[in-house]
């Protein structure tokens, strides 16, 4: 298959052009113009500017599938004004530009689009699945926003997957990537009380479930998490096990509200989403990493 892929620098993104590739894939990256060269094929374009080469479309030639996966970070800064209009409009703006690139390739019969599990909002102690409804906050409203974007793109042929990933687990960035450090010095510990759900997923099962959901041609949303959430408190005490650290310097709500600002500490770092994979599971994947000390175990391997 010839796969067209943005966000293909990022974390996930670089681990899926990877797994593309050595299984013989054809990967075509969506970069910025300025964007450093790269071995594989190419079609610059600019979200901001609502605009794609039409050039590198015609030499690269019949697209497959896309996966789109490109959006400023979400938990990396304190969330200015500025900040918040950037979070949004880089998603809305290049899953709109993704939407009219797929309207317009007839031959593209697979697109799978990125979304968060920040659709549901903080729900306590809730079990949600994919029937659940929409959260309120702003990372809600973003994440309704985002995947809306994306609906021009259906056609009778086509099929839309949006993927509402959970918190993607690996050593080398991400959430836990950041955390690993104070862990490996024994300064970890809980966030807040320790009481709210964490919705994890091993890199390697999210590359593999974005992967499932293009080659079944998976339709409508699927949350890209394990099947057993956990609570903050038990994720502390499982990282703190695996590394042979103590894990008791807890960061109070307060304390988080002043570093990051109080609305990315309560949505982001505080949320509490006890989300599981319905669709994905009644669809026939099946989790490498199924639980927490398996997520872990597989995260800590790839240091």
């Amino acid at each position: 298959m010839r796969v067209a892929v943005s966000g293909s620098s990022g974390l996930i993104g670089s681990a899926l052009v990877r797994a593309l590739t050595t299984r013989g894939d054809e990967v075509v990256r969506l970069v910025r113009p300025d964007s450093p060269p790269v071995r594989d094929a190419v079609v610059r374009w600019d979200p901001r500017a609502a605009t794609i080469s039409a050039d590198d479309l015609a030499r690269v030639g019949t697209l497959d599938a896309v996966v789109h996966l490109a959006g400023a970070g979400i938990a990396d800064r304190r969330w200015t004004p500025a900040r918040r209009r950037e979070i949004l409009t880089s998603r809305v703006a290049s899953t709109s530009l993704i939407a009219s690139l797929v309207a317009s390739r007839p031959e593209v019969t697979r697109v799978v689009s990125g979304s968060a599990i920040g659709y549901y909002g903080s729900r306590g102690d809730e079990i949600l699945d994919e029937a659940s409804s929409r959260g309120t906050g702003y990372l809600a409203d973003v994440c309704d926003a985002w995947e809306q974007a994306i609906q021009p793109a259906r056609r009778a042929e086509t099929t839309v997957a949006t993927v509402r990933t959970g918190i993607v687990m690996s050593a080398a960035g991400g959430a836990l990537g950041r955390q690993l450090p104070l862990f490996r010095l024994g300064l970890g510990g809980r966030l807040g009380d320790g009481r709210q759900w964490l919705s994890p997923i091993s890199l390697d099962d999210e590359v593999r479930a974005l992967l499932w959901a293009m080659d079944q041609g998976l339709d409508g949303p699927l949350n890209l998490v394990a099947p057993t959430p956990v609570t903050n408190r038990d994720f502390t005490a499982a990282l703190g096990r695996l590394l042979r650290r103590p894990a008791v310097a807890p960061l109070p709500r307060a304390a988080l509200a002043l570093v990051l600002g109080r609305d990315l500490a309560v949505e982001a770092v505080l949320a509490s989403q006890r989300v599981v994979p319905r669709a994905l599971e009644e669809s026939g994947f099946r989790f490498r990493h199924p639980d927490l000390e398996a997520i872990l175990g597989a995260a800590l391997a790839d240091r």
